[in-house]
């Protein structure tokens, strides 16, 4: 008896490939970037992309920056 062909099913298109916020800070620290870590993934994006020129990767970081900063205070209102 001839066994039956078995349909294949392919893989599923990835739309991109995923990367990691670690790769990305990775490669963000590779390229000298001050504060890479305070970045979130789509910030990160915005730092690795081809087209920024330093003054908007400069614009990007001190925007994470003044966020991160933002958290440090004293607790006087919270009561």
């Amino acid at each position: 008896m001839a066994k039956k062909a078995k349909k294949r099913k392919s893989a599923p298109a990835q739309p991109e490939a995923k990367v990691t916020r670690n790769a990305l800070m990775m490669r963000a620290k590779e390229l000298g970037v001050k504060n890479f870590r305070v970045l979130n993934k789509e910030e990160l994006r915005q730092v690795l992309a081809e087209d920024a020129t330093q003054e908007k990767i400069d614009k990007v970081v001190a925007g994470a920056v003044a966020r991160w900063k933002s958290g440090w205070g004293s607790r006087k209102g919270k009561k």
